[in-house]
This record gives C-alpha cells, sequence and structure tokens, in this order.
C-alpha cells in the first residue's frame, strides 16, 4: 500500500522489513492487511521481543497507559510507531504530535520521525535513547 504524500510503499516509510516482528494494535477496519507488510512475522498481543509495534492511539489516557507495556515489548533497538487522527480526519481526539511526544517523554523514550500513514492518520516513531538500549 502507498500512503498520502510519497510514492514509498508505507511498510518502506515505517521502516518495516522482511523478517521482522510486527504487532499492530487498535487497527481499525483495513488494517493491518493495509499496511503492505509482506514477510514480516504479525505477533499476538502478548509477544515479546518485536522489532515494531504500530498502535493506533484512541486518546491520551489510553496512549499513556498502554506506553509501557509496549515499550517493554520491544527489542532494545526496536520501533513503537503511534497513530493517530489527523485534525483534517474529522475524527475526534485529544491527541496531536506534542501531547504523544511529551507522553513519550515522560515514558522514557524519545520521537525520530513522523510520517502521514493514511488521509486519516499520522504516526509518530517513537525509541529508546542510544544509551538506554
Amino acid at each position: 500500500m502507498k500512503s498520502g504524500y510519497s510514492d514509498k510503499p508505507l511498510a518502506e516509510k515505517l521502516g518495516v522489513k522482511r523478517g521482522d516482528r510486527v504487532l499492530v494494535r487498535n487497527a481499525p477496519d483495513g488494517y493491518p492487511a493495509a499496511l503492505g507488510m509482506t514477510g514480516v512475522v504479525m505477533a499476538g498481543p502478548r509477544a515479546r521481543e518485536l522489532d515494531a509495534i504500530i498502535f493506533f492511539a484512541e486518546g491520551a489516557a489510553k496512549l499513556e497507559r498502554a506506553l509501557p507495556g509496549a515499550i517493554e515489548a520491544l527489542k532494545p533497538a526496536g520501533m513503537l510507531w503511534v497513530a493517530w487522527p489527523k485534525k483534517s480526519s474529522g475524527v475526534e481526539t485529544d491527541l496531536s504530535e506534542d501531547v504523544i511526544r511529551r507522553l513519550a517523554l515522560a515514558a522514557g523514550v524519545v520521537d525520530v520521525k513522523v510520517c502521514a500513514i493514511s488521509e486519516i492518520w499520522s504516526g509518530l516513531k517513537l525509541v529508546r535513547r542510544v544509551e538506554d538500549r
């Protein structure tokens, strides 16, 4: 699946590679198949040592509760993509890039990239600081 403003497949934009262990949480209808992630190992909700988690966030309170467990489930160099509805989507949310960044910093991870996942969803890539890996 190509996404938003780029000709790159979404999986490539997200940095998901063949063989990666990936968990997609709270996905809206059409995901994860629409992410175009071929050759990855789709993990279950209790999986650990994940290369990537793509978390579709419904609100700040739920995200704040979910962040510690999601971070713990990642490999030391793993990535957590938090997706939230764009303002232009018309979907009501209390999330924004700034809110997610604040919650991430409080949970001990930093943001390194933002991308358009779809016309509705934006994504912020979170990782552990290098010294914390």
